[in-house]
């Protein structure tokens, strides 16, 4: 798929995600409630919380509505970030603007002015941090996490082909 660097980094971002929670859809529900020390709390609040948020960042760029990921099982969360890529490449296609200001006000009430680029960068960081967490946890549950790296990423897709020595 040829496009733009931010096309390739959304196609992981959200290739990551759904290929983690295709291996926690494995998971039985007290694999799914563990948690460990530094991470954002179990695998499901974790997942829960990712796609939410990706729903958030989303809402401020599209005016579409926030969708409650809070009570969502795996099945669900699974749609709702399919949807979400169509969304990415639908806001990149535009070729926005890094500089373009967006205001989103929080569930608190708290109102933000931040630049487009920020808070695709902040997508960014925010799946790739929670993802490595609930790796985290599933290498404490003795699980092999999926391979989810950007290299496994450019493999499955074909953009990177290993000629050997």
């Amino acid at each position: 798929m040829a496009g733009t660097l931010l096309d390739a980094a959304f196609e992981h971002h959200v290739w990551a995600t759904l290929r983690l929670i295709d291996a926690c859809l494995r998971l039985t529900p007290e694999q799914l409630d563990a948690e460990i020390p530094g991470t954002y709390g179990s695998i499901r609040e974790t997942m829960r919380h990712l796609v939410g948020a990706d729903s958030y960042y989303l809402s401020h760029l599209t005016g579409r509505p926030e969708i409650d990921t809070d009570h969502m099982g795996l099945v669900e969360l699974r749609e709702v970030m399919e949807a979400d890529r169509d969304t990415w490449r639908e806001i990149l296609a535009r070729d926005p603007r890094p500089d373009a200001m967006v205001r989103d006000v929080d569930r608190d009430g708290c109102a933000r002015d931040a630049p487009l680029g920020i808070r695709l960068a902040q997508a960014i960081h925010h799946g790739t941090d929670h993802r490595s967490q609930a790796c985290s946890v599933l290498t404490t549950l003795g699980v092999d996490p999926p391979d989810i790296d950007v290299w496994e990423f450019g493999t499955q897709t074909g953009r990177v082909v290993e000629t050997g020595a």
